[in-house]
């Protein structure tokens, strides 16, 4: 009873937030709604006893990933001064049609799952405990675990080579002027100011 509650509870907070994410104009405040929409479903993480994802729901999703958003709508610096213009008006059918298509769906989930035979729990299955998932990812999907901290690697040394070849020009550009203002051309072959 107290669980169904619970889920009740942060599933309303989280409607709620979704809308607010929506209302708003100001993507400030929508990214703000967006963290209590990613909270609230780690609340309901923790009430199906799943702990594990609902740690790396706030820590990597609630956390990393809206500083990111955050950093680059601060960097944006959109103006709110500019009048909208409401360049497709054919979408809110198109958004409405979905909607209701939506809706279907999770009426259709809600018939489904309460005309479903119940079944008994086993309290000693360790399903969604981080124990099995640590156990399971570095024994049974160790290979796939090892291919994706490869893949990670090589995106993290391709955006360290990209950005150093956006910075060469700029380096060429204050040595070309240091040489400028000490007129000194004759040191250009110099291994000390080479690049």
């Amino acid at each position: 009873m107290v669980t169904s509650a619970l889920f009740f509870l942060f599933a309303g907070f989280a409607i709620a937030c979704a809308i607010s994410l929506v209302y708003h104009k100001n993507p400030l405040y929508s990214a703000i709604s967006l963290v209590g929409v990613l909270i609230s479903l780690a609340c309901i993480y923790v009430t199906l006893a799943a702990p594990f994802i609902a740690a790396v729901q706030i820590l990597i999703y609630a956390g990393a990933i809206m500083v990111l958003v955050v950093f680059v709508i601060m960097l944006l610096n959109l103006d709110e001064d500019k009048p909208v213009v409401n360049r497709l008006p054919h979408l809110y059918a198109i958004g409405g049609i979905l909607g209701l298509v939506l809706l279907a769906q999770t009426f259709f989930i809600f018939y489904a799952v309460h005309r479903a035979p119940k079944q008994a729990v086993n309290t000693d299955e360790t399903v969604g405990k981080t124990l099995s998932i640590g156990a399971g990812m570095y024994t049974e999907y160790l290979l796939p675990v090892e291919i994706v901290g490869i893949l990670l690697l090589m995106a993290v040394v391709g955006a360290v080579i990209l950005a150093r070849r956006l910075e060469y020009p700029q380096l060429e550009l204050v040595v070309d002027n240091e040489l400028e203002r000490r007129d000194e051309g004759e040191l250009e072959d110099e291994f000390r100011i080479r690049l």
